[in-house]
């Protein structure tokens, strides 16, 4: 959908600012370009409101003009969220500097400090519950429509939904005998991924081209056909969404990306490795998936039990000496030896505190008598 220009913003800064963002044009996405010419005229519009006599760069500074910026981003009727405020920060910061080199105004890049950015607020992963994923699933089945099958394939992939929207007619491709994966293409991050997936993807993928068959619109070699851009795709997919949840009484605040996390967090579950999962999910970095995967206290729980319960698996077990207890000088150690492995047995089911640490002293103790009696038989 192309969006009405906006007219041109009325401030003797504008034309210089409007340079600083075309230099950043070649570099960047048209959505980023449009994120930092939107940066500007929120500056620039505080700046002729609240300053109106400031109309040169060489009568920016920090205290008023800039903190003046950010106490009006922040005060706010709407609040901007951390997140949106910190893109804001980032993006003039980048003008300035940008003008600090083109104009030769050095003392710009200070006008914006490290410190003025707050912390960045923790993503937390957000999977649908047991039950949601189960009635969403059953729902999408009972439609067996274009939307519902749209958002089972995404479900059983992880796959985001610009990237489903852009799937190609030929997308299922075979790897081996029984063997299918979907080739994903270019998405937000610039990459592109085979995701492996069983017979019942197959069918949705065969469904969606069935259904692409049977559509008015000319073939344009993708698998989900579009009227105009890929937004005149996407939000009609979400407001689908949205319905159906409306009809479950399920949250309306459920969204697309939700079935993403849930897709993270059940390969995790069933045992897949943490590489493995980010070449699945398409990641660049283990902290981006991270952030899809949701531990739950019921998996805390098993681990821990399994720690607890099988404690080979952390420290090698002491071998126990033999039963059979020989005579002199060699009896007496094997009865120490035998006395240190009851002693390490007991102490390993104890909890940690002052009991465990107690008896790891006498284990220590126990070796050095055990080493000094074996000096006993050098004559």
């Amino acid at each position: 959908m192309n969006r009405a220009p906006r007219p041109p913003l009325q401030h003797p800064l504008a034309s210089v600012f409007d340079r600083a963002v075309d230099s950043f044009s070649l570099a960047l996405s048209p959505e980023t370009i449009r994120h930092y010419r939107g940066t500007a005229r929120n500056f620039l519009r505080f700046l002729g409101f609240a300053y109106p006599q400031v109309n040169r760069l060489e009568q920016l500074r920090r205290e008023p003009h800039i903190l003046g910026w950010m106490s009006h981003l922040r005060s706010k009727v709407r609040p901007l969220s951390t997140a949106s405020y910190i893109n804001q920060l980032i993006a003039l910061r980048s003008l300035f500097n940008e003008l600090a080199w083109s104009e030769e105004l050095a003392e710009l890049v200070r006008l914006i400090r490290r410190e003025d950015f707050p912390r960045p607020p923790q993503r937390l992963p957000r999977p649908l519950t047991l039950q949601q994923d189960q009635l969403l699933q059953q729902e999408f089945r009972r439609r067996n429509d274009g939307g519902g099958n749209v958002f089972l394939l995404m479900r059983h992939t992880g796959m985001r939904i610009g990237e489903c929207a852009d799937l190609s007619c030929d997308c299922l491709l075979s790897t081996g005998q029984k063997q299918w994966a979907i080739h994903v293409p270019l998405g937000k991050l610039k990459t592109e991924r085979m995701v492996p997936v069983d017979f019942f993807v197959c069918e949705l993928v065969q469904r969606l081209a069935f259904f692409r068959s049977l559509d008015p619109l000319p073939a344009d070699g993708r698998l989900l056909s579009r009227a105009s851009s890929k937004e005149a795709l996407v939000r009609p997919l979400r407001d689908y969404l949205h319905q159906v949840c409306h009809t479950l009484g399920l949250s309306t605040r459920i969204v697309p990306h939700q079935l993403r996390h849930t897709y993270a967090t059940e390969m995790l579950r069933a045992g897949v490795s943490f590489p493995v999962l980010m070449k699945l999910l398409g990641h660049t970095s283990p902290d981006m998936t991270m952030r899809y995967v949701d531990v739950a206290l019921t998996d805390l729980q098993r681990e821990f039990q399994l720690a607890r319960s099988r404690p080979r698996h952390l420290v090698p077990q002491p071998k126990l000496p033999s039963t059979r207890i020989r005579a002199g000088l060699e009896g007496v150690i094997d009865s120490l030896l035998a006395a240190q492995h009851a002693l390490e047995m007991f102490r390993r089911v104890l909890p940690h505190g002052h009991s465990r640490a107690c008896l790891d002293r006498l284990s220590n103790r126990l070796t050095k008598i055990v080493s000094e009696t074996r000096k006993l038989r050098t004559p």
